[in-house]
């Protein structure tokens, strides 16, 4: 007897597969990274690694009560990292912190991911309203991940430039 698998969840291991792939490459690359390395710009008036860390860590963190699954873990970190450009900030947590910080944080996403049915991934995402998702339920929780995994591609195509 052969097992149907249902488009929905083809579509969603695909996207979740991706997206361990590009944060697992993330890891790496960070991980790569002395403590000194994480201060030095990427180019010229670029971004430095530890700044783009902080910045993963804190739009990752964002997704949980964007997907509707839970409270930021790391509230402190949206000032620094998102609200502000990199060296804006007087004082960023120290290197290993961040380390540890990203580390935990995809593997809680990974748990949360793992609770999620591909029916409820295809759900609205938390800053979409109910009359606006019957209208576009392109905007579920899916895409969030998807936008966040090109966005995490993005930043490790920028880090690539620190090997050149």
């Amino acid at each position: 007897m052969t097992t149907s698998i249902s488009e929905e969840t083809t579509f969603v291991t695909t996207a979740i597969k991706s997206w361990d792939a590009w944060v697992g490459r993330a890891g790496k690359f960070f991980d790569s990274l002395s403590d000194q390395d994480m201060l030095h710009e990427i180019a010229p008036g670029k971004n430095r690694p530890i700044y783009l860390l902080g910045h993963l860590i804190a739009v990752h963190d964002a997704m949980i009560p964007q997907l509707r699954l839970g409270e930021l873990e790391y509230p402190h970190l949206k000032e620094p990292f998102l609200t502000q450009p990199d060296r804006a900030a007087a004082e960023l947590p120290p290197t290993a912190e961040l380390r540890q910080n990203w580390k935990d944080l995809n593997s809680r996403l990974n748990a949360l991911f793992a609770e999620l049915t591909p029916d409820q991934w295809l759900e609205r995402h938390a800053t979409v309203t109910e009359e606006d998702f019957a209208n576009e339920p392109h905007r579920n929780r899916l895409a969030i991940l998807l936008s966040r995994t090109s966005h995490a591609s993005y930043h490790l195509g920028q880090l690539m430039l620190l090997k050149k």
